[in-house]
């Protein structure tokens, strides 16, 4: 993928951070996955007084492409996060999806068969790492083990 494509990903991730529901945590997390017809739907993490109730960017991004009908046209992910103004939390270095993020995405994945690509960002900066799904979640239980979709990962 070229530089500028991995931009604006970072950049649709960070905009939908500005829309994160983040009160308890101050922490916001922006997700925007790339498309298979470079389209990009993006998600924010939207928090519960409920801790547990909960729902982390990733998920919202997967369930509003799922909802599209486009949950096997997933080929990349940016993930942005940091703490909120007013907070001493860093918000320049790149973070990673959480394990259920992780399982959310290999869903996405293998209903897709194919390994997605996992940018991670802070909310600011040039800091970036990139990733592959299966790197992420090695050995991963999916779809495919129930014989759904496409087995994927280390352990196909």
């Amino acid at each position: 993928m070229t530089d500028d494509r991995i931009e604006a990903l970072i950049g649709a991730a960070r905009e939908a951070a500005r829309n994160a529901h983040a009160p308890y945590s101050r922490f916001a997390v922006g997700a925007a996955l790339l498309m298979i017809d470079a389209s990009i739907v993006t998600g924010a993490n939207f928090e519960n007084a409920s801790y547990g109730l909960s729902l982390c960017a990733e998920t919202v991004a997967v369930a509003a492409a799922n909802v599209q009908g486009r949950l096997c046209d997933v080929v990349a992910v940016g993930i942005v996060g940091g703490g909120m103004a007013g907070t001493d939390i860093p918000g320049d270095m790149p973070i990673r999806p959480c394990g259920r993020c992780r399982q959310v995405l290999n869903e996405a994945a293998q209903m897709g068969g194919r390994d997605i690509t996992v940018y991670c960002a802070g909310l600011e900066g040039d800091a970036r790492e990139t990733h592959t799904l299966s790197d992420l979640l090695p050995y991963a239980f999916g779809p495919g083990d129930l014989g759904f979709g496409a087995k994927s990962g280390k352990g196909a």
